[in-house]
């Protein structure tokens, strides 16, 4: 219970501070374009907060948090008095209704860059991408791949950490070549590897991108020591301690810790004896896995128990952290790199490459949420700055209810030399809403088959 309520207080601190950025573009550039704003609101519904200022804007804080919005003066909409006719948007010249429109995207853009600023500046603990294993007859093993090379660029994009990696690898779903360039162990000199992608299938949600290809990243030696217990978890229950050395499972000795992994996983609900070494003395203890689904619907066994991991090499590890003006160059490739990577998968969505069951909905923006406030505020910052360049990306869609779809407007009157028809303009509100709806509608039901 108490995961959903962090969950849900991460989600609204989030999407408030997005959609509170997004609509405050709107509201700049109206002004300095000289539009009379009549609301400023965060929410919609019953107001649970309002001030009004000198100007006779009225900002509220409203009771439901999806969404926002600017009233503005439009003689569309309202009665406008003769001498405030000129403070009314739509008798704004085009480029400056354009610039206004536009603005609620540029705005999350460049939020985005502030946050990726605050975060290089902060320094994000990370490690090189370094090849642990290629798998036989894999794409990767088939290009010449082998194990301990060091990734340094896929497709022309640098890539200093696995983070970067999986970015870029994600944005060659369903094209049919990916050309990376690695260090070989202990040389040097980069090589180019061509990765023949036309047979290769990746679900984003069962799947990992990296294995897929027949890659896994190196990690270190893992011990057969516990290091972690869950409260109350089976592990607990059955009397193992941190510290304790695994040895044997049902009177098999274990010298790998994907044997205790197995041996729990393929035994829920069934008893298994578990010698243990603790301090000089060997002790026993009868250990019964819990069941747990998996998305996939297989049960498994869940003991509540993890290894102390051996430590990265040194030379592995790193903090990307950068200096205020050296940060904005980093910022704002980053944030360039997402808005790439967004136009990419939209028009793979559309275009059947990317399938419409990755489309993800509020609740798992919501654990997405959680999750990364639980890591810290330079993880919740890029996750802020991630769903920002979504978010930005989302309303330039060429859909009438959204900024996008004002803007198709305002291009075919730049081109016609007269307004788009209310008619018409109604009709494509109506049919954008129903798009939007659909889309909607089939983000929350993937939500539901994540849970």
């Amino acid at each position: 219970m108490m995961g959903i309520l962090w969950n849900l207080g991460a989600f609204l601190v989030a999407l408030g501070i997005l959609i509170a950025v997004h609509e405050f573009g709107h509201f700049w550039v109206a002004r300095r374009c000289g539009v009379y704003v009549e609301r400023f609101s965060i929410g919609f519904g019953k107001p649970l907060w309002r001030r009004v200022d000198k100007q006779g804007t009225e900002y509220i804080l409203a009771m439901i948090p999806l969404g926002g919005y600017v009233k503005m003066l439009d003689e569309r909409v309202d009665t406008v008095p003769a001498e405030r006719r000129h403070q009314a948007f739509n008798n704004k010249s085009l480029w400056q209704r354009s610039a206004i429109v536009a603005a609620g995207p540029v705005a999350n853009f460049v939020f985005a860059i502030f946050a990726y600023w605050v975060v290089y500046l902060i320094g994000v603990p990370a490690v090189k991408p370094v090849i642990g294993e290629v798998a036989p007859q894999s794409i990767a093993a088939q290009a010449g791949i082998e194990s301990g090379m060091e990734l340094k660029s896929v497709s022309g994009i640098q890539t200093p950490d696995w983070e970067s990696v999986n970015m870029a690898m994600i944005s060659h779903i369903g094209d049919d070549e990916m050309t990376l360039t690695a260090v070989p162990s202990e040389e040097s000199y980069e090589k180019t590897f061509n990765l023949d992608l036309r047979n290769w299938s990746f679900d984003p949600e069962s799947e990992r991108i990296l294995t897929t290809l027949g890659l896994t990243p190196f990690s270190p030696p893992i011990t057969l020591e516990i290091g972690q217990l869950v409260d109350n978890g089976a592990a607990k229950k059955a009397g193992f301690e941190i510290g304790d050395t695994i040895v044997a499972i049902d009177k098999q000795p274990i010298t790998q810790w994907q044997q205790v992994v197995d041996a729990v996983r393929s035994s829920p609900d069934q008893a298994l004896t578990v010698q243990l070494r603790r301090g000089d003395e060997l002790v026993e203890a009868s250990l019964t896995p819990i069941s747990k689904e998996l998305p996939s619907g297989e049960w498994v066994g869940y003991a509540g128990f993890a290894p102390v991991m051996s430590e990265w090499p040194a030379d592995q590890r790193f903090v990307r952290q950068y200096g205020p003006i050296e940060a904005i160059g980093e910022a704002t490739g980053k944030t360039w790199q997402l808005v790439t990577l967004t136009f990419d998968m939209v028009t793979k969505l559309v275009t059947g490459d990317v399938a419409l069951k990755n489309l993800s909905g509020p609740i798992s923006i919501a654990k997405g949420a959680g999750t990364t406030a639980d890591y810290g505020i330079v993880y919740f910052l890029g996750f802020l700055a991630l769903i920002s360049v979504n978010l930005g990306i989302v309303n330039l869609l060429p859909l009438p209810v959204l900024d996008g779809g004002h803007l198709l407007f305002f291009a075919i009157e730049a081109v016609t030399r007269r307004p788009v028809s209310e008619r018409i303009q109604d009709l494509g509100y109506r049919l954008g809403s129903v798009i939007l709806v659909v889309l909607m509608a089939v983000a929350l039901i993937n939500d539901f088959t994540r849970l």
